[in-house]
């Protein structure tokens, strides 16, 4: 049983169908095949933004820092949260996309706050030329620890970005998630709130590899234009980019699966903090939860060949009743079955 991400899982039957459409003939390169004119129109309704800017890049860290760098100059600094995956799981890559800009860890946790922005913010631009300017404030949705945050979250955070004249990113490699998890539409929870550009998420939601970027000022769009292709993440063969991107978006498919891997999660979750030796670390809002459980009951769940990651510690410990962090990530793929047979063998 795999519950160690959401990147593990398979490419739905859908997409893998439109892939196999596109593949026969012959069509216009570098985003000029018409899967790719619907797919522009499609997300451009999706979030009522007809005057958007639309890109397709294979991977999350191009979206994120191909996004990012038409945002900050190579002397700026990007306010991100520590846990943030532009800081702890791209190898500098935002860095090396900006020429050079860094980044301000804001806070201690995992969401930011208006105050922890502000005082992040009020912390930079203060040695004139010596020092980093003020750059973009990125935010992730749903976040690492697979927090969500509301749209009046983002509003407030995005209303201190604007104070200052600042930029927001917005790093959605599970915004569907993120999406699912509320009442919010695509709009309120990105541009109306003060969102600027988005990486909208398709790999870990049912995808094989494509990743939308959204530029909702599209006098930025000549400027991607010319990183992504600098950046050699424009594709020749574009069109099985969107082929993807247009079966993820047919009939609300990305809405259907992220609702499931949500629902597969919530039944895991209530779950696990039915067992008294159990503690969550993080509320699971998405589909994502982060749990202690005693030293040998991480033995018995990974002798019964379920998959996922043990967050810090390890298994050859003396003490059976340590207690060590784990995650846990579902996808749309689970059935209910699988959920109860991974709960059954938690339970002993």
């Amino acid at each position: 049983m795999h519950l160690a991400s959401d990147n593990t899982g398979p490419v739905h039957p859908q997409i893998m169908a439109l892939l196999a459409e596109a593949n026969a003939g012959f069509a216009k390169p570098y985003g000029a095949d018409p899967l790719m004119e619907e797919v522009r129109t499609r997300l451009r309704e999706v979030f009522e933004a007809p005057e958007a800017a639309i890109y397709l890049v294979a991977t999350g860290t191009a979206a994120n820092c191909l996004g990012l760098a038409t945002l900050a100059p190579p002397y700026a600094t990007v306010f991100c949260s520590p846990n943030a995956h532009i800081h702890v799981d791209e190898c500098n890559a935002p860095e090396f996309y900006t020429g050079g800009a860094k980044l301000t860890l804001v806070g201690a946790d995992d969401k930011m706050t208006p105050d922890t922005l502000r005082a992040a913010i009020e912390g930079e631009e203060v040695r004139g030329v010596h020092g980093p300017q003020r750059g973009p404030v990125a935010l992730t949705q749903a976040t690492e620890m697979g927090q969500v945050y509301s749209v009046a979250e983002v509003t407030a955070l995005a209303a201190v970005a604007k104070e200052y004249g600042l930029p927001v990113h917005m790093d959605g490699a599970r915004f569907a998630n993120a999406l699912a998890a509320t009442n919010a539409t695509p709009a309120e929870m990105t541009w109306r709130a003060g969102v600027d550009v988005l990486s909208f998420g398709g790999t870990k939601n049912g995808c094989m590899g494509v990743e939308a970027v959204i530029l909702f000022n599209p006098e930025k769009a000549w400027e991607f234009e010319l990183r992504r292709k600098r950046g050699a993440h424009l594709f020749s063969k574009h069109r099985y980019l969107s082929a993807q991107m247009a079966g993820y978006l047919r009939d609300d498919l990305w809405r259907d699966l992220a609702a499931k891997a949500n629902a597969n999660m919530a039944r895991l979750s209530a779950g696990l903090q039915d067992l008294p030796e159990a503690r969550m670390l993080y509320p699971a809002q998405a589909n994502i939860a982060f749990v202690d459980l005693p030293r040998a009951l991480h033995r018995r769940l990974t002798e019964g060949g379920v998959a996922y990651n043990i967050w810090s510690g390890s298994l050859d410990g003396a003490d059976p009743a340590e207690p060590l962090p784990a995650r846990f990530v579902t996808d749309w793929s689970l059935s209910h079955d699988d959920i109860d047979a991974f709960l059954a063998l938690a339970r002993g």
